[in-house]
């Protein structure tokens, strides 16, 4: 087949742009269609993916984010039958902290947690630190405790979409990124340094960069806010086994922390607005993520020993942007997944494959009290109208 022009194009059912997000789809729906994955970069996952906390809780995000969790947990536990050579989730558990000024907040949230996941529940400060010695007593005045959080390996979750999807038949094509799409005759033909491609549907789950695809098709934009997450790596301390700890996490979303790999991962929670590009962490937020680590804890952090930066895109609502935009012919989104693309990959991959097929979502996220409108890209629209025509 040629384009307008008489080059070549290489066509398929359906064209996917993005990361995790895309390699979940492509996964899903080579499985009924044939199916190409463009990714930018010289590998897949170089992005956001690659710089994850990698935890899975069912108690972080607004609502439909944790109940999107809940519909992935089946999926990451018992993965299909040679989806994966090793398991996808490790034991770990979530130790949720609060200062004495932010008890209030924390019996806010374990009465909004407990309405979803029934099994989180408070422990003593005296049990908090027993878990984790090197808290301070001064510090921690309360704590809640996920023992059903786990920690995701990411890798093998990403290579596990990526494999499969090859075995199904799709295409995954890297050093692929988008110059230009047009529509014609009902195909999306897109431009790209490997060539051309073209098919009836295009995937938009490119990230940060989602817009600036839509911008590209000519299609309106979802008014995609990357914000940027900073992280770093200290020494763990001394004489001290911290394998077993669960990740700490502050009830005010001020930091973090958690074993990874004999050291300790720590990020001071930002979110800072960001255009689409390769993040790269700023001082200031490390100097703030050291200083609100050695308040809440006795490591005293010597030196930085690895410190990287991911961005995590939301929307105005918080929520996945998942469905047919309603102006553009065979134009998908797949974007908008915040800091959760990863946790809920399997349950919005299965959204795209059935949204895509059926048109309507499938069966276990519809149990979850998931409707189609909480995701459809139609309902930031009309937000967007009503604020602009409020007096």
């Amino acid at each position: 087949m040629k384009s307008p022009n008489g080059a070549s194009i290489q066509e398929a059912d359906i064209a996917i742009i993005g990361g995790i997000a895309g390699a979940s789809a492509a996964y899903e729906l080579a499985a009924v269609s044939s199916v190409i994955l463009l990714e930018r970069e010289s590998h897949c996952g170089y992005h956001s993916t690659g710089r994850s906390a990698a935890s899975f809780t069912e108690n972080y995000g607004n609502a439909i984010i944790r109940r999107l969790a809940i519909a992935s947990r089946c999926f990451l536990d018992a993965p299909p039958e040679g989806f994966c050579d090793h398991p996808l989730m490790l034991p770990r558990g979530m130790l949720t902290i609060a200062r004495q000024d932010q008890l209030g907040r924390l019996e806010e949230e374990l009465e909004k947690a407990r309405q979803l996941v029934p099994s989180i529940h408070r422990v003593s400060p005296e049990k908090a630190l027993a878990r984790v010695p090197v808290l301070r007593a001064d510090y921690v005045a309360g704590a809640i405790v996920e023992p059903g959080s786990r920690e995701i390996d990411v890798n093998e979750l990403h290579q596990g979409f990526l494999r499969n999807a090859r075995k199904r038949g799709g295409r995954i094509v890297t050093n692929a990124g988008v110059d230009a799409i047009e529509r014609h005759k009902g195909r999306w033909i897109l431009q790209t340094s490997q060539g051309l491609f073209a098919a009836p549907i295009l995937v938009n789950a490119a990230g940060a960069w989602a817009d600036r695809i839509a911008a590209l098709a000519g299609v309106a934009p979802i008014g995609l806010v990357p914000k940027r997450r900073t992280a770093f790596h200290v020494a763990a301390p001394d004489g001290v086994s911290i394998a077993a700890w669960p990740l700490v996490n502050d009830v005010g979303e001020e930091f973090y922390f958690k074993p990874d790999a004999g050291r300790m991962f720590v990020s001071p929670a930002d979110a800072t607005p960001s255009e689409p590009m390769d993040a790269f962490p700023d001082d200031f937020d490390v100097a703030v993520g050291v200083d609100r680590l050695q308040r809440a804890t006795t490591i005293d952090v010597r030196r930085i020993e690895h410190q990287w930066a991911g961005l995590r895109s939301f929307v105005s609502d918080a929520s996945p942007v998942v469905g047919f935009d309603a102006e553009a012919e065979g134009f998908f989104w797949l974007a908008g997944q915040g800091g959760y693309g990863i946790k809920t990959s399997p349950a919005l991959a299965k959204a795209c494959r059935d949204l895509i097929g059926t048109g309507r979502l499938p069966d276990e996220l519809l149990r979850q009290g998931i409707e189609p409108g909480d995701l459809a890209p139609g309902r930031i629209r009309a937000t967007s109208a009503a604020e602009e025509t409020a007096p």
